[in-house]
């Protein structure tokens, strides 16, 4: 039996999603923290499983503190990066992914994600998926001397097979540019970030997606949005709902779910579990299919 506030949450989400013309899905960290994958910024369990050798050398507890440490060397830094990566490439599909796809079926939708784990690209087909943050599958060249992006599994299983008691890889599977000989560099946000054809090629997608249903009944849907980079997904869909006459706004976070006050009438926030607000939502879908 759902308690009443999750029963109530679950059946608007679920009856927006059904009436909604278009659906743009945002998507960011919370969920997949959703799903249990707090490896990023916890001590958590598959953290422990994949990097506990790393927390015991270099004492930070988090892949994100590990991604800017200061390594003694690169073969120190490419062996850290490479299980990091093993590690998401290893990591099962989160079941919210799945739930909110059971209630996407048939829907003329789209998803933008700044996260940086590739879960979106086992469920979703790429023309329906924008990362604009980058997907930690490619490197970059670390120079950007060219435009090209190199799919990485391989390099990284070869990497994480070599690495040593030291926590090192040898020097020459360090990853390198075959144009200028630089090193290669996770294709992600950052410093050296590449915004190429790649990078804009996913805006391309997403800016093709509200032209074509800008008229419609279009639904925003954020999951997991946190205060960190509202700049990306929380305020544009703000100004889109505000901006757009057939809009409307559901936030799902347990602790940033906001709705400003422009948008009473035109969204709601719901402060609770993602996992269990889209788990419930597929429940209620299924019992109304018979």
């Amino acid at each position: 039996m759902l308690f009443d506030t999750q029963s109530k949450n679950a059946s608007h989400l679920l009856e927006k999603i059904e009436t909604a013309d278009a659906i743009l899905v945002g998507a960011a960290a919370g969920m997949s923290a959703a799903c249990g994958f707090n490896f990023f910024y916890q001590n958590d369990s598959y953290f422990q499983k994949y990097l506990s050798e790393f927390h015991e050398k270099y004492g930070f507890t988090g892949a994100f503190n590990g991604f800017y440490y200061r390594y003694p060397s690169s073969e120190a830094r490419w062996a850290f990066l490479a299980r990091m990566c093993y590690m998401e490439y290893e990591c099962e599909t989160g079941k919210p992914y799945y739930d909110l796809m059971a209630l996407l079926a048939g829907k003329n939708y789209h998803i933008m994600t700044t996260n940086q784990d590739f879960q979106f690209t086992r469920v979703v087909p790429e023309e329906k998926l924008s990362a604009i943050q980058g997907d930690s599958r490619y490197f970059q060249c670390s120079r950007r001397c060219h435009d090209e992006i190199f799919y990485n599994k391989d390099m990284i299983y070869a990497m994480n097979d070599a690495i040593d008691e030291n926590l090192c890889i040898p020097t020459e599977l360090i990853p390198r540019c075959p144009q200028c000989g630089a090193e290669l560099e996770p294709w992600v946000r950052g410093y050296t970030f590449l915004e190429g054809e790649k990078y804009r090629d996913e805006y391309r997608k997403i800016n093709e997606f509200l032209q074509w249903n800008r008229d419609s009944k279009i639904l925003f849907l954020e999951l997991g949005v946190g205060r960190m980079t509202p700049m990306f997904i929380q305020e544009p869909f703000w100004n889109l709902t505000y901006q757009l006459p057939q809009a409307y706004y559901i936030a799902i976070n347990p602790k940033d779910a906001l709705l400003p006050k422009q948008l009473t009438g035109k969204g709601v926030a719901i402060k609770e579990d993602i996992a269990v607000v889209l788990r419930d939502a597929v429940a209620l879908k299924k019992h109304q299919e018979g």
